[in-house]
């Protein structure tokens, strides 16, 4: 039944009515894993929609679930799978590990447990915390509005980082990347204290548009003098402490960019060397680098959030019951790394190596077949006209070639 469901999001089958066709499907049928291929007259081998219902619903909490033989999900040993399963699929020989932290809105579906408005996103939601490393999903926890966006993640930042450390070693350097809702006393100094390096974005505020001044005063004379034009940026690094929230000075990078004579300034806060590791380009930590080629490669992450709720239907938590939709969520983040994997293995030389999902649905899942079951074989006629006949021959030859 696992495998059913998380076989069918993967397929863009978000609801489980779906499945009560796709149950009699001979090529669903084999692809969730089940080899029983029997007749419509002597039974199904693939759960119907109520008893799909029924696995997601046994989430719930009840004193009566052992007089009902309802499944009930050991969410610790979930966790804990997709957390040791995505670390597996970080390439072995890899000295950087980045890691994307970010919280976005996922709407409610009425009066469920855990609603809450949320002032940002001007809704009654929910507000799950997500963790990538490139594209592959490491964490996916559905949270209630009423908190703030980072709350938890030095929680799970502990249990990433030790899975990490167990498979690779503790000379592995991990990079933690997020926007300005991160940079938190809490999550900062757990970093500073294991020998975990951040890079955050900071809020502005008087004390940080400050020293910036100096910087917009050189733009805007040099504007006048004809020697610069607008657009225009400068980025500079100083030391900075809040008031009373630190515990001590961080370095700073700020970035001093006219628009059309409007002052936009932006930063982060970070522990990385500006002159960077060894074995890195000089300077690749500078604060013009930091900024643009690393801090502002975060926003990748909004591409695999994007991906998960649009095309692996995370966002369609409608139980009624937190826990529920937390399984719900757990079913699309595997979902989600069944895809990475194969991107990462099969799609590699293809023109679908770096495709979104829903793209790769729909050149290489969405192809129309005639099946043919006999006694001893299932038989597969694929049709000539199909457009993407090279790529689907190139992939099955990487999975032919090892990739599992």
């Amino acid at each position: 039944m696992l495998a059913q469901r998380i076989t069918g999001l993967a397929l863009g089958y978000e609801d489980l009515n779906d499945h009560e066709q796709l149950r009699h499907d001979p090529a669903f049928v084999l692809l969730a894993g089940n080899k029983d291929l029997v007749c419509s007259d002597q039974g199904h081998p693939l759960a119907g929609k109520s008893t799909l219902n029924r696995l997601e619903l046994g989430a719930k909490p009840e004193e009566d679930k052992f007089k009902y033989r309802k499944i009930q999900p050991c969410t610790d040993q979930i966790e804990e799978l997709l957390l040791s399963e995505g670390v597996k699929a970080i390439p072995r020989k890899i000295r950087e590990i980045v890691l994307d932290f970010d919280a976005t809105d996922d709407l409610v579906h009425g009066m469920q447990e855990g609603r809450y408005y949320h002032g940002y996103y001007g809704d009654y939601c929910y507000l799950p915390l997500y963790c990538f490393c490139g594209d592959i999903p490491l964490w996916a926890q559905l949270r209630s509005a009423d908190r703030d966006a980072s709350l938890g993640t030095d929680e799970a930042l502990e249990k990433i980082v030790r899975a990490i450390r167990k498979r690779f070693g503790r000379k592995v350097r991990i990079i933690v990347r997020g926007d300005g809702g991160f940079a938190r006393e809490s999550i900062m100094s757990w970093c500073e204290q294991n020998k975990v390096h951040y890079c955050f974005g900071l809020s502005r505020n008087p004390r940080l548009s400050k020293e910036l001044d100096g910087a917009y005063e050189k733009m805007e004379t040099r504007i006048q003098e004809g020697k610069l034009t607008s657009p225009c940026r400068r980025f500079l690094q100083f030391q900075y402490q809040t008031l009373d929230s630190w515990s001590r000075t961080r370095r700073i990078v700020g970035k001093a960019e006219l628009i059309w004579e409007k002052r936009n300034s932006r930063f982060v806060v970070t522990n990385l060397p500006p002159q960077g590791f060894p074995g890195d380009p000089h300077g690749r930590f500078a604060p013009r680098s930091l900024y643009q080629g690393f801090y502002c490669a975060r926003g990748d992450m909004e591409n695999r959030i994007k991906e998960q709720q649009m095309d692996l239907f995370a966002d369609r938590t409608s139980c009624h019951t937190m826990a529920s939709n937390q399984l719900r969520l757990w079913f699309s983040a595997f979902a989600h790394l069944v895809m990475a994997r194969l991107r990462e293995g099969a799609l590699q030389g293809t023109e679908l190596s770096r495709a979104s999902i829903g793209t790769i649905r729909l050149k290489l899942f969405k192809v129309c077949a005639r099946i043919t079951l006999t006694t001893r074989r299932i038989h597969l006629s694929l049709p000539s006209s199909y457009p993407w006949q090279n790529l689907f021959v190139a992939t099955l030859r990487n999975i032919q070639a090892g990739f599992s």
